[in-house]
């Protein structure tokens, strides 16, 4: 069986890396999407580290929130792997917290465009070569916070939210032609970035998670992986909740 071609976008972040590991794993050709701000070093340092640890991960830039650059993104990808992308994780994302009243219309339009207008400038770049060849896997990082809500985040919360309607909506529209779309939702995960906020405040997070800890990127990567796999066609515009029990619904 030919070789499936798997795009992260937000691939060199702490879910991003666990979601290329676990694809790799599954012997997919994954390739890293990245903006890191244009620092093109930063990436290939990342790359790097990956190659150390028996992953040989290819990296291509893509600003999500702008079509050209995702255009771009798409043909390098295709260039590097020789083919088309079989899978696609939308991953990236960022957030900008702020109360509603005091939010400024940058701050909403930059989560939106990043989080939400993403979906559909990479989405729009694959979706026929898959339907064309009868098979594709698309799944959609969303958050806890879409389902639930979250102080300081109504921009995220919107955002994310959105996403699972995009999932549902292209599910229905593509399922036929071997296309599936699902939803992950993290709740609080172990990233590098999660773990440089203060321990009290991690305190008081895990003591709302029935569980009683934050959850792994390991975690969510499996689920990822699983999801894009050959057995798991009879799935799609489903929302993975992966959260610890901290929100069920």
């Amino acid at each position: 069986m030919t070789q499936r071609i798997a795009l992260v976008t937000g691939g060199t972040g702490g879910i991003g890396t666990a979601i290329c590991r676990a694809l790799a794993d599954s012997g997919m050709k994954v390739v890293a999407g990245y903006n890191s701000g244009g620092n093109h070093d930063k990436a290939k340092a990342w790359q790097e580290e990956q190659k150390q640890d028996g992953y040989d991960i290819l990296v291509a830039y893509g600003d999500v929130t702008d079509a050209a650059s995702c255009a771009a993104c798409i043909k390098n990808v295709e260039q590097m792997t020789n083919g088309t992308v079989d899978v696609l994780i939308n991953n990236a994302g960022i957030t900008r917290d702020g109360t509603f009243r005091k939010m400024t219309w940058e701050q909403w339009d930059q989560v939106l465009s990043a989080n939400l207008d993403s979906m559909f400038h990479m989405t729009r770049l694959v979706i026929n070569p898959m339907l064309d060849k009868g098979f594709g896997r698309i799944i959609n990082i969303s958050s806890v916070n879409a389902q639930k809500g979250q102080f300081g985040q109504s921009n995220y919360s919107a955002a994310k939210a959105g996403i699972h309607g995009f999932t549902k909506a292209l599910a229905q529209e593509v399922a036929s032609k071997g296309v599936t779309v699902n939803t992950v939702s993290p709740g609080y995960v172990m990233t590098p970035m999660v773990a440089k906020i203060p321990q009290e405040v991690l305190d008081k997070i895990t003591k709302q998670i029935p569980v009683g800890r934050l959850g792994t990127p390991q975690e969510i990567g499996k689920a990822v992986s699983f999801l894009c796999s050959d057995d798991c066609g009879y799935v799609t515009g489903s929302d993975f909740s992966i959260n610890g029990g901290q929100h069920m619904s």
